[in-house]
């Protein structure tokens, strides 16, 4: 608890009053999911900092203050004037890709997969703050798996939230960096070799247009579309998505879409 200030500690009290069920088995991990675009910054800074600091993100792009995001990470959290880092626990369920492709693809190819002692300054919600749950964990009093597994929802939608306090220090609290395939050789990679800890691969998103076209109604047909004007020789991966982000021609939040339908149809495990 060495990374935690008072704010953090009265944030874990006040979450684990409202927790109940029995204690995280210890070999799980919490992941924090990104876009790895501002890797280069991380390295620099050897600090994972949030939306809240960055303004950066793939989910609800309201972390300001009086934003939507702002008001569900205080009504959860007692209140802090600092924020939290959002992450999934580590859990496998037979519908998702097997590990490291654990829980949290909708918002980012990459993953920072935390050591077990982040896990300890986590509180846990199910599901996801912005829907202002009802039901709450920490590492010693955990029911939320349960509930997500008797959920139907939706792949991309069924992950435990997780608000990781405290500083999130690369050298210190990160067992590995986990990249897409599709970065391999990039300026990605390059930055990804200068953090102070281990990289790997996962087995990659990637999905052909013809794919998409069969699910027009997953976010709406138009970003079909768009995939298909995004797409490199009809098919999307990782690094091709995040180049159409970066290059200025695009919506974000349309990209964002875009994004979306390649993590549910095009990860490992959503492949034949």
């Amino acid at each position: 608890m060495t990374a935690l200030h008072d704010h953090g500690r009265r944030a874990l009290g006040h979450v684990a009053e409202r927790s109940t069920g029995t204690p995280l088995d210890p070999a799980l991990r919490v992941t924090l999911n990104f876009h790895p675009h501002f890797l280069h910054r991380l390295a620099d800074e050897g600090i994972y900092r949030s939306q809240f600091v960055t303004g950066n993100g793939n989910g609800g792009l309201t972390a300001r203050p009086g934003g939507d995001r702002w008001r569900w990470r205080a009504a959860s959290s007692a209140g802090r004037t600092t924020r939290p880092r959002r992450g999934a626990p580590g859990v496998r369920r037979p519908r998702l890709p097997p590990p490291p492709l654990r829980r949290g693809p909708r918002f980012g190819s990459a993953h920072l997969r935390l050591t077990a002692a982040a896990v300890d300054r986590a509180t846990f919600c199910y599901p996801d703050s912005f829907l202002e749950p009802e039901d709450f964990g920490v590492a010693s009093r955990m029911r939320l798996i349960a509930l997500a597994e008797a959920d139907e929802s939706d792949p991309l939608d069924d992950y435990i939230e997780a608000q990781v306090h405290g500083p999130v220090v690369i050298a210190r609290d990160v067992e590995a960096l986990v990249l897409d395939p599709s970065h391999r050789g990039t300026e990605v990679e390059e930055a990804a070799r200068r953090l102070p800890c281990p990289l790997e691969w996962h087995g990659g998103f990637r999905v052909s247009v013809d794919e998409l076209r069969r699910h027009p109604d997953f976010r709406g047909p138009e970003y079909v579309e768009l995939a298909a004007r995004i797409a490199v020789d009809g098919r999307l991966d990782a690094r091709i998505v995040q180049e159409a982000a970066a290059s200025g021609r695009y919506d974000q939040q349309d990209v964002k879409k875009v994004w979306h339908y390649l993590a549910r149809f095009g990860a490992p495990a959503a492949r034949p």
